[in-house]
């Protein structure tokens, strides 16, 4: 039986754009914890790191000490990698550095499709890995200090965030265009 989770989060927030400053910056950072992991461990774990990173408050999260770091690294409730819980502090320092400059993750990542979910018709199942805009982002992020964005991450990022809408032919969801 399909994993309820699973089953809304496809329905109701993959492919659809978010514009939400908040989901933006919990998603960058679900996506680079869910690396070499399957997207649905990370889902059924969703609720446990919103509560483990104080709701993804970006301005808490940049202030996390060792103290902090520990007891994230002793909770079962996330994924318990030391690179990717650093990551989760370093991307809320390179984010509250991009509000500093006066602009806005839901700005800058958007600017990039200028505005507008890219939707691809690509044969059903064939959806590439990664893109020459996913590259593109993923530079860009980590120029400006993001960690765990690899354009693999980025461009599922991109999926999920609704920049980009690969829902195949068949899916119920192509109707929402």
């Amino acid at each position: 039986m399909a994993n309820p989770r699973y089953i809304a989060y496809h329905d109701h927030e993959w492919g659809v754009p978010c514009h939400d400053e908040n989901t933006l910056f919990e998603m960058l950072n679900l996506e680079g914890a869910q690396a070499g992991l399957s997207w649905e461990t990370i889902l059924n774990k969703r609720d446990n790191y919103r509560a483990a990173f104080d709701n993804w408050d970006a301005r808490k999260i940049a202030a996390y000490g060792d103290d902090k770091v520990a007891e994230l690294l002793a909770n079962p409730g996330i994924v318990r990698n030391r690179l990717k819980v650093a990551a989760a502090i370093t991307n809320a320092k390179a984010y509250l550095a991009l509000r500093e400059q006066g602009s806005s993750l839901d700005r800058y990542l958007w600017s990039f499709v200028d505005g507008k979910p890219i939707v691809n018709d690509w044969p059903d199942g064939m959806r590439p890995a990664r893109t020459e805009l996913s590259d593109r982002l993923s530079k860009d992020l980590s120029k400006r200090g993001f960690k765990f964005v690899g354009s693999t991450i980025i461009y599922a990022y991109m999926q999920g965030i609704g920049m980009v809408d690969d829902h195949d032919r068949a899916c119920i969801c192509r109707t929402r265009r």
